[in-house]
């Protein structure tokens, strides 16, 4: 016999106090009996793990409590929300106007000069400081200040962008949101 057989039949064997034991830790039969199953699951796929020779129940049954307490600390983090009232407050902006706003960012960098791209880029968008960039550039960091600044203007004239309220979703875009918000709370 083999010891694939042996320890297939070993698990076999162990299904009637296993699903006992789930029970008696959650008192719901459904529950009980999908420990059961994620715990037979977990042995077959470790069986490399277990000694023969030991004790297989043992083995067993510290797999089912780890099971039952990570599951348990999932559910700590869950919400339920049986009525839907926490789903319904949910809100995603559409996501045509952020993929526009990329494109013609994309097109708005292409149009400034070189070394004031360079300067932007470095220290806005891979968040260098004006001293790392100033000795990738090999220039003092007034310099790069300065082109940052330029470059920063020169966006926004581009991009016709005066004010924060420019940013993010249009009014239309936030009233709809705001509107769906207060369906979802009544």
């Amino acid at each position: 016999m083999s010891s694939d057989q042996d320890f297939r039949e070993g698990l076999l064997a162990a299904i009637p106090k296993l699903r006992a034991f789930g029970i008696s830790m959650t008192n719901d039969k459904a529950r009980a009996d999908d420990l059961v199953q994620e715990t037979l699951t977990r042995a077959w796929a470790n069986q490399h793990q277990f000694q023969p020779g030991t004790n297989l129940m043992a083995w067993l049954y510290t797999i089912l409590r780890n099971e039952l307490y990570s599951t348990m600390r999932r559910r700590k983090r869950e919400v339920e929300d049986a009525d839907g009232i926490h789903a319904a407050r949910l809100a995603v902006q559409p996501n045509q106007q952020s993929s526009l706003d990329v494109s013609n960012l994309k097109i708005a960098l292409g149009k400034l000069p070189p070394d004031q791209r360079e300067a932007l880029l470095l220290v806005g968008a891979e968040g260098l400081s004006y001293e790392e960039a100033a000795t990738i550039c090999a220039v003092r960091v007034g310099t790069v200040k300065s082109r940052v600044n330029r470059a920063r203007g020169r966006l926004a004239q581009i991009l016709q962008v005066s004010q924060d309220e420019d940013f993010g979703p249009d009014a239309r875009t936030n009233a709809a949101l705001q509107q769906a918000g207060r369906r979802g709370a009544t």
